[in-house]
């Protein structure tokens, strides 16, 4: 089966550190594009960070200098490192991947444009 499971949500304080994986089965993450996204109550799904096959990564202006997205291809999994986190980072975050032939993101962060999803995993920051 063709899916991505997001684990490591939780609660922290403004300031604080948390670290988000997603791991794939049914097909090799490695080969896609693959991102974060984030979606707060009220608001749109909004992309956070993507890396593509090249290891080649993309940061949404919000969030650069503070996440990192990463990739472990041997158990085919997406990690987002999250430090100095805002209340304005409370979201449910999403990790999400393009069609299997699309390796590259191209600097992406268009949540129409990723195919597959994961349900999720909520994030809140309290100040």
């Amino acid at each position: 089966q063709v899916q991505l499971v997001e684990s490591g949500g939780g609660s922290v304080q403004t300031g604080g550190s948390l670290r988000l994986s997603c791991v794939a089965s049914g097909f090799t993450a490695s080969t896609r594009c693959l991102g974060w996204f984030r979606q707060a109550p009220g608001k749109e799904r909004e992309g956070v960070a993507a890396i593509d096959r090249a290891g080649i990564v993309k940061y949404a202006d919000s969030v650069k200098g503070r996440f990192t997205i990463s990739r472990d291809n041997a158990k085919n999994a997406l990690y987002l490192q999250m430090n100095s986190l805002k209340p304005e980072d409370t979201a449910m975050y999403y990790c999400a991947s393009k069609t299997g032939s699309v390796a590259y993101c191209f600097g992406d962060l268009a949540p129409m444009n990723y195919v597959l999803w994961g349900r999720g995993t909520q994030i809140t920051v309290s100040s």
